[in-house]
């Protein structure tokens, strides 16, 4: 790579990367000796951890503090680079003709695991235009070891019809030049900046106008920063903000602001936002369609911050947004859960990975969250079916009518109880119990499939049986035990719920079939203890 190194000079917070090996990229944290070795040294802490060999320092002197335990190292001057230029890049990645040892990585593993090297077929004809810059419509830079976009008058002729450059994991940093080059790109809509470490400084920043996509993930970015980048993307559409720690959202517009007005995707994942309170500053954005907050540390949700606001105000938050991501998060509350019916358009909602979706952690299954989500279409990545709904509503109201008596209670508790209960003309079946004649013994079976899953069972036909809803867990594991001459082995049970990936072990051994979810057409599956 024809990229400047050699004897040049470094500074400290200058971004570089390994001399051929531009994917290595790190910050200049020291410049100096280091005791023991001769010379200078350059000292840097890298990107990726275990890229290193110490944290910054050597035989118990201390130069620099490392990110961690191996991310940092000390390097001579000639095994760096302060990088290239954006149209060097260009030509290195379209116009450098593939080398012996890339071809040679071109081969699929025949059936006797030999390589057969492989063609693409018209691969020359594609070479032969990606080589004309001029008829690029979307480059792909990532870790070539930018670290200057070289911005100059003639770019938008050599680029006129560029739309999405992808620069991931480069050596940019400075706003300025940034705003630049997508003023001197015409065509230019997708920007992809991750993993760079950009400036902290957003200033004199041009109205970028065509901007419609701005990926920023892993770029360290903070809340402030974005605070300052809206007001010169008036027509953005998606932004992308994953892994940069951010904790905080302050307000996002004022009425005289039209910035993030058109934003649709907003993708705050793998960041350190706890308070809800915080996300609700973004609940007025008129075309927020798409959040995302997976990997953050929620723990509750709620329509409103003030209850005292006035009802006009209060009534429509995220007025638009229709799909809401919460994955692998600290909810634990149904409250939460109900919380998201106030979202008018809300119908694809992602809570997999919290407490309250983990019956092993005081969490219920899949059917309690349907019938509690009014509108929900998709739950967990799973499409929600008709049959679904339906089957899962009717679930729930049995399940609470066994539990609770008191309507006060379940108003309280279970704010679409009675909704369903009318919906599915449900009778209460806690009055038939009174009396235990033949008759209404039969009405109270609920028919359910058994299904032998463990290892040292052998092949069982599968069972179905008409059962009581009011035996327990540990009484049915008894019976199990009966139905498929389970000898000398302890069983244990799942129940098998439709849109869900993973049965839902049945663990509480007091609990009756209604308490846990089961009803007419359920499936258990009979595995054995580990």
């Amino acid at each position: 790579m024809n990229a400047e190194s050699s004897n040049e000079s470094f500074k400290i917070g200058q971004r570089v990367h390994s001399l051929n090996d531009s994917p290595r990229v790190g910050t200049v944290k020291y410049v100096g000796g280091v005791e023991g070795y001769s010379g200078t040294w350059i000292g840097v802490d890298w990107d990726q951890d275990g890229d290193g060999k110490h944290n910054g320092s050597v035989n118990g002197v201390f130069y620099f503090n490392g990110r961690s335990q191996t991310s940092a190292s000390f390097v001579r001057s000639q095994n760096l680079s302060s990088g290239i230029t954006l149209l060097q890049a260009l030509e290195l990645r379209y116009r450098t003709a593939s080398t012996k040892d890339e071809e040679d990585e071109m081969y699929v593993l025949s059936a006797g695991n030999k390589r057969v090297s492989i063609q693409l077929l018209g691969g020359d004809k594609i070479q032969d235009k990606l080589s004309r810059f001029e008829e690029l419509t979307s480059a792909s830079l990532s870790y070539l070891g930018v670290s200057s976009l070289g911005v100059s008058p003639e770019l938008g002729s050599i680029l006129p019809n560029l739309k999405l450059l992808d620069l991931t994991g480069n050596l940019i940093s400075d706003w300025e030049e940034i705003g630049a080059l997508c003023e001197q790109l015409p065509a230019l809509t997708t920007l992809n900046l991750s993993s760079n470490s950009l400036s902290s400084k957003v200033t004199s920043l041009p109205q970028l106008k065509n901007i419609r996509v701005l990926v920023l993930n892993n770029s360290g970015v903070s809340w402030n920063q974005v605070e300052n980048l809206r007001r010169s993307l008036p027509g953005i559409e998606e932004l992308h903000l994953m892994g940069n720690m951010i904790s905080s959202i302050t307000s996002m517009s004022s009425s005289d602001d039209q910035a993030f007005n058109s934003l649709e995707l907003l993708n705050l994942d793998d960041n350190c936002i706890s308070d809800w309170s915080k996300v609700l500053k973004l609940s007025q954005l008129p075309c927020l369609e798409q959040l995302y907050l997976n990997k953050n540390k929620l723990s509750r949700i709620f329509h409103s911050v003030n209850s005292n606001e006035s009802p006009k105000k209060s009534s429509d938050p995220f007025p638009s947004l229709r799909c809401l991501l919460l994955g692998a998060n600290n909810i634990d509350d149904l409250a939460s859960i109900d919380a998201l019916n106030v979202f008018p358009k809300l119908v694809d909602i992602r809570l997999s990975d919290n407490p309250i979706t983990d019956p092993a952690r005081g969490g219920v299954p899949r059917f309690v969250l349907i019938a509690r989500l009014t509108k929900v279409q998709v739950l967990n990545g799973s499409e929600v079916r008709a049959r679904e709904k339906k089957d899962s509503e009717i679930r729930y109201v049995r399940m609470v009518m066994t539990k609770l008596t008191d309507k006060s209670e379940i108003e309280l508790l279970h704010p679409r109880f009675y909704e369903l209960e009318k919906l599915h003309g449900i009778e209460d079946e806690r009055a038939s119990t009174v009396s235990s004649g033949p008759k209404n013994m039969a009405s109270g079976l609920i028919s359910v499939t058994l299904k032998c899953v463990g290892p040292s069972m052998g092949e069982k036909h599968q069972l179905t049986k008409k059962l009581p809803g009011s035996i327990t867990v540990g009484k049915m594991k008894i019976l199990c035990e009966n139905f498929f001459k389970l000898k000398n082995m302890k069983p244990r049970l799942f129940l098998q719920e439709e849109g869900s990936p993973f049965p839902t072990a049945l663990d509480e051994e007091t609990s009756t079939l209604l308490d846990v979810g089961i009803c007419e057409g359920s499936t258990l599956l009979i595995d054995e203890e580990s």
